[in-house]
């Protein structure tokens, strides 16, 4: 599941990264390049989850892409800033910045990093 998300918010974050452009903070240089590339990291993170070989390494690199991404996040939050016209309520941008964590803590998981909190019993 999780690599089915990735890959489809890569191959959106390719085709149509106006959005992704206009929350991308101004301190980030090459916004246009930067969400070109962040959209090719999660294709491959994607990838990645799928082979037994690479399934830790792309769970720890999509939890830091993941934390990388969270400024763009806050950005869009904070400067209520719209996307084709349309701006966010709080009860989206306040769930999803919540949300974070878990969606880092998610990828570690899948990608065999920690177990918890579903540890085994000895």
């Amino acid at each position: 599941m999780l690599a089915l998300i990735y890959l489809a918010a890569g191959v959106i974050h390719i085709r149509s990264p106006g959005g992704f452009v206009a929350i991308t903070p101004d301190w980030v240089p090459s916004p246009h390049a930067v969400v070109f590339w962040t959209g090719v990291a999660e294709i491959a993170g994607a990838i990645g989850l799928m082979i037994p070989r690479l399934r830790r390494a792309a769970g720890i690199g999509l939890a830091l892409y993941a934390l990388c991404v969270w400024p763009a996040n806050l950005n869009h939050a904070i400067n209520d800033i719209a996307i084709g016209g349309n701006r966010l309520p709080w009860a989206y941008h306040g769930p999803r910045l919540m949300l974070q964590p878990l969606i880092i803590w998610w990828a570690l998981w899948v990608g065999g990093v920690t177990d918890w909190p579903f540890r085994k019993r000895r």
